[in-house]
């Protein structure tokens, strides 16, 4: 479970943040979530509780945003979403997808105190 890891990362970069920025706790972590990074939401908010305590993360509210996939078509040039079950362009019916976005996971702001 890869989850565990992103979440000890995620702590680990708000005391890193509490120290350089000189604040005593979060209150709220953003996070942009891309739809094919394949991280499950629930696993992190699961974990983040016990992982968290006795840190300047404990008790922060962690909210997900989530980044819809993107793609692009080498045919025709069309850039956006394409349906998961068929793969394939929805201008123009081409297979030769390109992702360039829905991959993302990262921290986007912290409410600090």
């Amino acid at each position: 479970m890869h989850e565990l890891a992103l979440t000890k990362s995620l702590i680990d970069l708000v005391e890193r943040e509490a120290k350089n920025q000189g604040f005593t706790r979060a209150l709220e972590i953003r996070m942009k979530l891309g739809e094919y990074s394949g991280v499950v939401p629930g696993y992190i908010l699961d974990l983040f509780p016990e992982a968290s305590r006795g840190t300047a993360a404990e008790g922060a509210k962690l909210l997900f945003e989530q980044i819809p996939g993107r793609f692009l078509c080498a045919g025709c040039g069309y850039e956006g979403a394409v349906d998961r079950r068929e793969a394939k362009c929805p201008q123009c019916g081409g297979t030769a997808l390109r992702m360039t976005g829905g991959r993302e996971f990262f921290v986007d702001s912290l409410k600090v105190e």
